[in-house]
């Protein structure tokens, strides 16, 4: 069965962190890192090992915005340090990796609703959240915090985090599962643009502007997606993850993009492939529609609101919080591209995520991962059916992709490893197997899903009635 812990002696003695006792080698070489951040434009750091940290992860920034991110092993020495450092600042500084965007008087920005879903389960990573929003730099908005508990605890501790922020307002969608949560922010919205984060996310000060910025210099643009980066990076688990998926659903890409069908296909399929433009309108690839999810995820997402009402907001049977468990946003990514719209991938509005601590944690989300991605096609496929001629003719390609990451992710353990550590992976092969197992009973979960909707959703029209 799905979920259990395996039964395997090398399985049953976790170390610290909830690593099995069987991966404790490869975690001691996950170590904490510290994540730092770079201005290319001020001096650049003195980074030294220490006690607690032997490694860090670099974001080098210019103006305000991310340009690029990278491992280094800080024990390598201060020379050889320096000439790194010198070589991503060359590469942060390079004219093809700039884009400058024109600063718009703030009465050109539309209005913006936040839209955060919470379970209040990690009621200080929501503090944090909430604290973040409320110092954006924006000249209007909004911010709703949507409490998706079944039932409410005692004592409950979300009021006292919503006291004395008048700007925050608090509402109940009793009916599980995020997508539900987010479907009620955005009916009560006012915002002529509604974005949405996640409750363990910390927003950048700017994050807004960019998003504003993207939709008022592009009006053919429906979504918005952004740049997701660590908050910390403490335990094997939040290295793993952040190795395995480049944060999420890919290998991060730091230049702005334009994501529109590919009109060179034919009527039927003429969603089924995604034409990636850069900022000048150049093409520079074009990819399926089933692999747009490494330009956006959840936790780092704007539509206009006329667009959610067009697409009819997100399918309440996917997402956490439902026996689906995923597939939600890329759901509702794939509806826009498929009916003609287009989607900005806009690294200036980035934020910064806490990945899971425990390796168990990090388990559930792999296993996530996979059962929403299928259950997300079986989704689609039930809602229209032309999309099943675009899975099926797009399989191949997608297998081959999936193939040729797969053999990257393992390859690049190796190469990127040194001295005794060359056979070391960079992350347990497990989390591929995982994901991937994880995949064949996703359609049956989207049943599931529907089923636990279709009850919820009665239950709650009782309770009105009542």
């Amino acid at each position: 069965m799905r979920g259990k812990t395996p039964r395997s002696g090398s399985e049953a003695s976790p170390s610290a962190g909830g690593v099995p006792a069987s991966l404790a080698a490869m975690a001691a070489t996950a170590g904490p890192a510290r994540v730092v951040t770079v201005d290319v434009e001020q001096p650049l750091p003195d980074l030294q090992p220490d006690e607690h940290y032997r490694n860090a992860w670099v974001v080098m920034c210019r103006g305000g915005v991310p340009r690029s991110m990278v491992m280094l092993d800080l024990t390598i020495g201060a020379s050889a340090l320096e000439r790194r450092l010198q070589e991503l600042l060359a590469h942060a500084l390079a004219p093809s990796e700039v884009v400058e965007r024109p600063a718009l008087a703030d009465a050109g920005l539309p209005r913006i609703s936040v839209v955060v879903p919470t379970i209040a389960s990690r009621i200080e990573d929501l503090g944090h959240c909430i604290e973040a929003i409320g110092d954006l730099d924006y000249p209007d908005f909004e911010v709703l915090l949507v409490d998706n508990r079944v039932a409410l605890p005692f004592p409950d501790p979300l009021p006292a985090l919503a006291q004395g922020r008048p700007w925050l307002r608090v509402l109940r969608e009793p009916r599980p599962g995020v997508s539900a949560a987010r479907n009620t922010g955005v009916a009560a919205a006012s915002g002529e643009v509604v974005a949405f984060t996640d409750d363990d996310v910390r927003v950048d000060r700017e994050w807004l502007r960019a998003i504003g910025t993207r939709f008022a210099l592009n009006p053919r643009v429906e979504a918005v997606t952004g740049l997701i980066l660590p908050t910390e990076l403490e335990t094997p688990a939040q290295i793993w993850f952040e190795r395995y998926y480049g944060g999420f659903s890919g290998e991060r890409t730091f230049a702005p993009v334009t994501l529109g069908a590919d009109p060179s296909r034919r009527q039927l399929l003429s969603g089924s492939r995604v034409m990636v433009r850069d900022a000048n309108d150049i093409e520079l690839r074009r990819i399926s529609i089933l692999a747009v999810g490494g330009y956006g995820a959840g936790a780092n997402m704007a539509f206009r609101r006329s667009t959610l009402e067009r697409i009819g907001g997100f399918d309440c049977t996917l997402g956490v919080g439902t026996p689906a468990r995923g597939g939600e946003d890329l759901a509702i990514i794939i509806g826009i591209l498929w009916t003609g719209g287009q989607v900005g991938y806009e690294p200036a509005a980035f934020v910064f995520h806490r990945h899971r601590r425990e390796y168990a944690e990090l388990l559930k989300q792999i296993d996530g991962y996979g059962l929403g991605f299928t259950a997300m096609l079986t989704s689609l496929v039930r809602n229209d059916p032309r999309h099943l001629l675009s899975v099926l003719s797009q399989l191949p390609r997608v297998l081959q992709w999936k193939a040729f990451q797969l053999a990257q992710r393992i390859r690049g353990g190796r190469a990127r490893g040194g001295g005794g550590e060359a056979a070391m992976p960079l992350y347990p092969f497990r989390l591929l197997y995982r994901e991937f197992r994880s995949y064949l009973p996703g359609p049956l979960f989207h049943l599931r899903s529907r089923s636990a909707w279709r009850k919820a959703t009665a239950a709650h029209a009782s309770s009105d009635v009542r």
